[in-house]
C-alpha cells in the first residue's frame, strides 16, 4: 500500500473515533496530514519544498490556538481519540497504540534523557490531568485515572487511580 494510501485509512479510522468531537477530528486531521508530508518529503522534491509551509500550519492550528502539542513525528495508532485536548502535551519520543483515548491536561514526557518516553499500547484510556514520564509501558487495555502520575510500568487491564479526597468536618 502506498504512503498516502495509509494515512488515508489513518486519517479514516481517526475521524470515526471522534464523531462528534470536531476539534480533535481537526487536530487529528492536520496531525495526520503533516505526518504523511513528512513521511513522502524523503523522496519528493514537490513535498520536501512544502513540508516547511504544512508543518508550520500544522504547529500554529493546533499548538498556538487549539493548545495540543502533538509533534508530527510522534508514532501514534489509528483511532486516536482526544476528548476536549486543551493543555495536551506529548513528547515526540512516546509511541501511542491503537484506539487510544487522551483527555485533557494530559502530559507524555521523558524523565531522564531525551528518549527515555512512555509507550502507551493498545484501548488504553488515560484520565484528565494524567502524567505519564520515562521509559514505561502502559499495558494494552489499562485505564488511567484523573491526575495519577506514572512512573513505572502498568501492566495490561489494570486499572490505576488517586487516593479519593477526604472530607473534615
Amino acid at each position: 500500500m502506498t504512503t498516502t494510501g495509509i494515512y488515508r485509512q489513518l486519517v479514516s479510522a481517526d475521524q470515526r473515533a471522534n464523531r462528534g468531537y470536531p476539534k480533535s477530528q481537526l487536530i487529528l486531521l492536520l496531525f495526520r496530514v503533516t505526518q504523511c508530508v513528512r513521511e513522502l518529503r524523503c523522496g519528493s522534491r514537490g513535498a520536501k519544498a512544502l513540508y516547511p509551509f504544512v508543518a508550520a500550519l500544522y504547529k500554529i492550528a493546533s499548538e498556538w490556538i487549539l493548545g495540543v502539542e502533538l509533534p508530527a513525528s510522534t508514532r501514534c495508532g489509528p483511532g486516536l481519540r482526544l476528548r476536549h485536548g486543551v493543555g495536551v502535551v506529548v513528547n515526540p519520543g512516546s509511541v501511542i497504540g491503537a484506539n487510544v483515548m487522551i483527555r485533557h491536561g494530559v502530559t507524555l514526557g521523558n524523565r531522564r534523557s531525551v528518549d527515555d518516553c512512555p509507550e502507551i499500547e493498545d484501548d488504553v484510556e488515560i484520565g484528565v490531568g494524567a502524567v505519564i514520564i520515562g521509559d514505561v509501558t502502559v499495558g494494552k487495555g489499562a485505564k488511567i485515572g484523573p491526575n495519577v502520575v506514572v512512573v513505572k510500568d502498568v501492566p495490561a487491564g489494570a486499572v490505576l487511580y488517586s487516593p479519593p479526597s477526604a472530607v473534615r468536618e
